[in-house]
């Protein structure tokens, strides 16, 4: 088994669109990280295959435009293997995290660095930490807000 957090797996991520925790960065502040299907051959950074079923990609949950959350709780807004931007609808691939076109073109995500072992996601990047499966205000004491009302 690889060090760091099991986070979910394959199969997961795949019937649901994406997963979404949260971790502590290296510098002490957390981070909202989104895992979403990859069908590429190999990791974002170019390296080896992710895995033999397609594979994951790891990234910060936030566009390179102006902020705005992916996920906001309802999973990423996905289509034909990019994640959309739901407030200007820039489109980044979900394998190499590189947009082309809106508000975002030219940019390319973050990427956090997970590994696939026997169908298991795990986080493997040395800067964060894992601290819970959802969004920031997802913790112990549940979200900050109870309305379901979004904008």
């Amino acid at each position: 088994m690889p060090a760091g957090a099991r986070l979910t797996t394959v199969e997961d991520v795949r019937d649901d669109g994406s997963f979404l925790f949260t971790a502590t960065n290296s510098f002490d502040m957390d981070e909202e990280i989104i895992v979403v299907p990859c069908d590429e051959e190999v990791a974002a950074d170019g390296g080896a295959p992710v895995d033999g079923e397609g594979g994951v990609a790891a990234w910060i949950n936030r566009c390179t435009h102006e902020a705005q959350r992916f996920d906001t709780g309802r999973g990423v807004p996905m289509r034909d293997g990019e994640i959309i931007c739901p407030k200007h609808g820039s489109m980044f691939d979900a394998c190499s995290g590189e947009c082309n076109n809106g508000e975002a073109a030219g940019t390319a995500l973050p990427d956090v660095e997970v590994v696939v072992a026997d169908g298991e996601v795990f986080l493997a990047d040395d800067e964060y930490t894992f601290e819970h499966e959802g969004g920031i205000d997802d913790g112990e004491d549940g979200p900050s807000s109870t309305s379901h009302v979004g904008f």
